[in-house]
């Protein structure tokens, strides 16, 4: 059995045990480990499901979605969608209040505006997926830079400081405005996706780039 027959038998099964998901509605294919999936779906939420479902296999490299979204109860304008979709926002205290704009064009919800952390685009993303008759999100939300370069920068180490499992020696944090860049070295795969972690919880971090080494006693950048 080749490698992607392999593969495209696994993510059956995977969507096979996806509760939100009908996986006979649902074609997979794959080509040198990118899964195309093809059908269609009765809400976004079950597109989105199926397509994490997709990306957990073991040696999926990518996944790509062509899957429709097709409504099964009476239709919903734009108009009703971007009203939900403001309102859900607004009544979620743990989204900044009137700084989200909402646009919906057959279905497909724009979010457009800032917020203060990474958390938050997702919150925003998630509270209208479940609206009925959103198709899909286009998620344009930009994080606030809310703190000095060098301020943002002793937040970060101090974060690093206080996690036990980092050798934050080795780490060097640079920043530039609201990205951050990690040089150095750390003892494994888990301490460098920790060490990134850490600094997307830092309040207006838009972008991380990680070159930290694993098993390396590299001192850091430039």
């Amino acid at each position: 059995m080749s490698q992607d027959l392999s593969l495209r038998e696994d993510v059956q099964r995977e969507l096979d045990w996806e509760p939100a998901v009908r996986a006979a509605e649902i074609g997979v294919s794959v080509r040198d480990g990118v899964v195309t999936l093809s059908g269609t779906v009765d809400s976004y939420p079950a597109k989105r499901a199926a397509e994490r479902a997709a990306g957990r296999v073991p040696g999926v490299k990518a996944v790509s979605s062509q899957l429709e979204v097709r409504s099964t109860g009476p239709g919903r304008g734009d108009q009703d969608i971007a009203w939900a979709a403001a309102n859900v926002l607004a009544w979620n205290n743990l989204l900044p209040p009137e700084r989200i704009r909402v646009g919906v064009s057959g279905g497909w919800v724009t979010l457009e505006g800032s917020v203060d952390w990474r958390f938050q685009r997702t919150v925003a993303e998630e509270c209208v997926a479940k609206l009925t008759g959103v198709r899909g999100i286009t998620n344009l939300l930009d994080l606030n830079p809310s703190v000095p370069d060098e301020e943002l920068k002793q937040q970060i180490e101090q974060s690093l400081k206080r996690r036990a499992e980092l050798d934050t020696i080795r780490i060097v944090v640079e920043t530039h405005r609201d990205h951050v860049t990690l040089w150095g070295g750390v003892g494994s795969r888990a301490q460098r996706e920790l060490a990134e972690q850490i600094v997307w919880a830092v309040p207006g971090v838009s972008d991380v780039s990680n070159h930290l080494n694993v098993g390396s006693a590299v001192a850091g950048g430039t």
